[in-house]
């Protein structure tokens, strides 16, 4: 393989946004695929009344509502890097699709609404990113529009996240009156709505322009030296390694409406995050440089192209180099595969790969041969890659089909979608109903929407509220101890879980049935 795929792998650059609906995500993912060349006009996804929308939001779902549901992956290349973004859904109902993405990055960015701060979304996804220890740049957005004062916003990131903030610039006013930017990392002030010769103003060893400049005359530019003088004496130091173990996060602020402070941002961010790191598995750390070609699968997609009714796998490559027709093993399955159909991804346009290398993101056209997790390796080494968490639903609907003449339709549709892992499906044990457990309402509304509109199956769902799901420990268990307040079902693992109606029944039962064992599959992650 040589030196030519190490430097590929090197120059991989793979991260997730996150952030809170209406932070800025779509747009900002635009504006670097712009700057990539990849996107030659940028849609927002405000121009509702255009007919324009967002690349990146393909589902007509989306173009409904307006809000990226599924996390689709975008590749381009910028200056020697290529970058490999994966778009989480910033709705809060499809977090579980969202934490699973973030097992397949390198880094995060987190978008912050300048006007907004921290909000509860983005706190459950920093806490994840956290939790992996990976690497966070932080982008504080809308700076063309009235927001909290920058040193508020710092101040949050430190309490409410309990991580330290390195601000490489800072902004210089805000909403009518936004200037720019003052950089502290290149030593220069970069002005807003300015033409494209004047933007950059030099500083010099002091911070400061030198000589005379109308951005001198305002009030704002003085009040901006201070807050720098500031900073560069009771702020936190600068440390590469600090970003690297995810203990400091770079800030960035900018506009990303007006694509102003992204250029920087994206240019700084190359130089600082991560290539692709080495992973865990049952035979230790798996370097991205070893020439065995590993990958595990994180995100299940069906029906990209409705006109083919295909699925496809979503793999982070995590080691060696891909190669279209190549063999490789799935060790749960214990049985080999031909990989002859792949995909990369540029949002609507895919493109066939032929090859990738670790750290890149590819898509594996699926007949139902693979699940959420699985670990893919070509050579003799079986091993699997950690487990991806699994989560817990909270709310729950027993699903039909509404014409009993469907019900193969449905129950394709079903098997199909809950494979994809947005929803999960139980069984219960004496009457053999469907429920489906989802994290928010919002997947139960996509579920009906697509199996009407590409399984042509009309359901019944009837709501049974929010309920406190435990799985057993072993496999055996007296289906008598199953009641409407602790409902025994079972998943399509066909382990059994019991639903609680609240705490209190939950609480009820385990001092009645001390011999049973209960667990939740989210505490085994922590």
């Amino acid at each position: 393989m040589g030196n030519n795929f190490k430097e590929e792998v090197l120059s991989r650059r793979t991260f997730a946004i996150i952030s809170h609906p209406d932070a800025g995500k779509t747009t900002l993912t635009e504006k670097l695929l712009l700057f990539g060349g990849a996107i030659r006009d940028a849609g927002t996804v405000k121009a509702k009344k255009t007919g324009k929308f967002a690349t990146s939001d393909w589902m007509e779902i989306e173009k409904q509502r307006g809000i990226s549901v599924t996390s689709s992956v975008m590749q381009f290349d910028y200056n020697d890097f290529r970058v490999n973004i994966l778009d989480t859904p910033g709705h809060q109902d499809f977090s579980e699709d969202t934490y699973r993405t973030l097992m397949a990055v390198d880094s995060a960015v987190m978008i912050i609404d300048s006007a907004k701060g921290i909000e509860e979304q983005t706190l459950k996804l920093f806490k994840v990113c956290r939790m992996r220890g990976i690497p966070i740049f932080t982008f504080i957005n809308k700076l063309d529009r009235q927001g909290k004062a920058p040193l508020e916003l710092l101040a949050e990131l430190e309490e409410v996240l309990g991580i330290e903030s390195y601000p490489m610039n800072w902004p210089i006013g805000m909403g009518k009156e936004f200037l720019g930017i003052y950089d502290r990392y290149y030593n220069r002030i970069e002005q807003f709505r300015v033409n494209e010769e004047d933007r950059f103003i030099p500083l010099n060893s002091d911070g400061e322009i030198e000589g005379e400049h109308p951005l001198k005359a305002s009030g704002l530019y003085d009040q901006t030296l201070e807050e720098i003088m500031l900073l560069n004496e009771a702020g936190n130091d600068f440390s590469p390694e600090k970003v690297a173990d995810g203990k400091i996060t770079p800030v960035f602020f900018g506009s990303a409406l007006t694509t102003f402070g992204v250029q920087t941002f994206l240019e700084t961010y190359l130089q600082f995050a991560p290539a692709p790191m080495a992973r865990n598995s049952s035979i230790g750390e798996i370097n991205p440089l070893a020439e065995q070609f590993s990958g595990f699968v994180f995100k299940i997609q069906a029906n990209m192209n409705p006109a083919h009714r295909d699925r496809i796998a979503f793999v982070r490559i995590c080691s060696g180099k891909f190669e279209r027709g190549m063999t490789v093993n799935i060790p749960r399955l214990g049985k080999q595969i031909k990989l002859s159909q792949s995909t990369s991804f540029m949002a609507e346009e895919r493109n066939t790969v032929d090859e990738a290398v670790s750290g890149d993101i590819i898509g594996l056209y699926d007949t139902g041969t693979y699940q959420i997790g699985d670990t893919i390796t070509a050579g003799k080494d079986n091993f699997q890659f950690e487990r991806l968490p699994q989560f817990t639903p909270e709310l729950f609907v027993r699903v039909s089909a509404k014409n009993v003449m469907k019900q193969k339709s449905f129950y394709k549709g079903i098997q199909q979608l809950v494979q994809e892992g947005a929803i999960q499906l139980y069984k219960t044990v004496k009457t053999d109903d469907y429920l489906l457990g989802a994290v928010g309402q919002l997947q139960f509304e996509v579920f009906e929407h697509r199996m009407r509109n590409e399984y042509n199956a009309e359901v019944l769902m009837e709501r049974i509220g929010s309920k406190i799901g435990r799985w057993i420990e072993g496999d055996v268990v007296d289906e008598n101890l199953s009641s409407s307040r602790s409902l025994l079902v079972k998943d399509r693992f066909d382990h059994y879980v019991f639903l609680f109606e609240n705490d209190f029944a939950l609480r009820w039962f385990q001092e009645k049935n001390p011999d049973v064992k209960l667990y939740n599959p989210m505490d085994q992650d922590e």
